[in-house]
């Protein structure tokens, strides 16, 4: 089992920065993909980012390619979204995922096991 837990998350002005975290625990995780979703009120849930946590390699969705970064802390197992150049319709529950599964995958369907959310709120 992997146990994550996603922090960070908050009321921000648009153009605004945030920075998520999501501590990761549990059996050992070198060799899975970890994610990041979000999903708003009334639509699914969707893809936003994905690293190897071995590699560091990194994929992104198009809609915040260029605004967010997603990293990874080997020694901390902390994984991390920064978040710039927020617009309001990044607002959303932010969850962090893994997969044991090197193959970075933007499908939530892929991904077993999942943080209880962070709320990310960009007011116009």
């Amino acid at each position: 089992q992997v146990q994550l837990v996603e922090s960070g998350g908050g009321l921000v002005q648009a153009g605004g920065s945030l920075r998520l975290s999501c501590a990761v625990s549990g059996r050992a995780f070198s060799s899975y993909a970890m994610g990041w979703f979000r999903q708003a009120p009334g639509k699914e849930r969707e893809f936003v980012a994905a690293i190897s946590w071995s590699s560091g390699r990194t994929y992104y969705a198009d809609s915040v390619k260029g605004r967010f970064t997603i990293s990874r802390d080997n020694a901390k197992n902390t994984l991390y979204l920064q978040m710039n150049s927020l617009k309001p319709e990044d607002t959303a529950v932010y969850y962090c995922a893994a997969r044991n599964n090197l193959y970075l995958s933007g499908s939530s369907n892929e991904y077993a096991y999942w943080g209880q959310g962070t709320q990310v709120t960009a007011s116009s």
